[in-house]
């Protein structure tokens, strides 16, 4: 059994998946729609009705800006309503994605897998304000992602030189 579920009825999901299609012209590695749907559900521990909006830098600043308060693009936001059953937004930036995933020698795919993962965990309530909070949420989402397959995001990579 996942680290993520707990015993009984099977998580049910809702999922709205914005600018995909978008996106994947601009930026090889993207999965499809059916691999996000699989991270989120392996990511939640309740029902869900949940969307996934790709965008741009200007949009996730303006976002950040206006619900944040801080005037910068950053790589995930979630906007979480509810928990019974979770109900949120959330929003990944794929040009800051991307280069990120750069910067830290990881694939594309890979980094987007994690902040899927993390923005799941926030629409369930789980922070990282506290050191504790921040060091259960890490172990989980490096649990989460091993079990897909994934290294640990929070491993020092050194980028390679070219």
């Amino acid at each position: 059994m996942s680290a993520a579920r707990s015993a009984g009825a099977p998580t049910r999901l809702t999922l709205t998946v914005q600018g995909l299609e978008a996106a994947r012209e601009r930026y090889a590695g993207l999965p499809v729609r059916s691999t996000l749907r699989r991270w989120v559900l392996h990511a939640l521990r309740a029902d869900a009705e949940l969307t996934l909006r790709l965008v741009g830098l200007a949009e996730a600043r303006r976002l950040n800006r206006d619900f944040r308060g801080r005037d910068y693009a950053t790589n995930v936001l979630t906007f979480d309503y509810a928990r019974a059953p979770v109900l949120a937004d959330i929003v990944l930036c794929v040009p800051l994605i991307a280069r990120e995933a750069r910067v830290q020698n990881k694939s594309l795919r890979a980094h987007l897998a994690h902040l899927v993962i993390h923005g799941t965990l926030h629409a369930q309530g789980h922070d990282h304000e506290r050191v504790r909070d921040a060091i259960r949420m890490e172990k989980l989402e490096t649990s989460l992602l091993a079990d897909l397959g994934y290294a640990d995001p929070y491993l020092e990579i050194a980028p390679t030189r070219t």
